[in-house]
């Protein structure tokens, strides 16, 4: 049903291939336009808008530590550091195997 498509990138112009396992993916996700970016344009689109994000500080549920979170945290709820967000991530992926 789907065929690889080629693409030109609207930021760099460069030729990259809409493979058709990107098209089935699209269409199970519901999205009906087809990307403009090549991927490695749309790495550096999601870094960039990564580093402009408002920060928020706050102090880790578990070791206390000072720590920035990109959203505006709620009283009495759970906020971890990054390196206990990871072991929390990776302990739940043990649970659930």
């Amino acid at each position: 049903m789907y065929q690889d498509e080629k693409l030109v990138c609207e930021d760099c112009g460069a030729e990259f291939v809409f493979t058709a396992g990107e098209q089935e993916f699209y269409a199970e996700k519901g999205l009906v336009n087809k990307p403009k970016r090549c991927p490695e344009c749309r790495k550096a689109r999601r870094k960039n808008n990564r580093r402009h994000r408002k920060m928020y500080d706050a102090v880790c549920s578990k070791c206390g530590a000072q720590t920035q979170v990109p959203f505006k945290p709620i009283p009495g709820k759970e906020v971890f550091c990054k390196d206990c967000f990871t072991k929390e991530q990776e302990t739940q992926e043990q649970t659930a195997e």
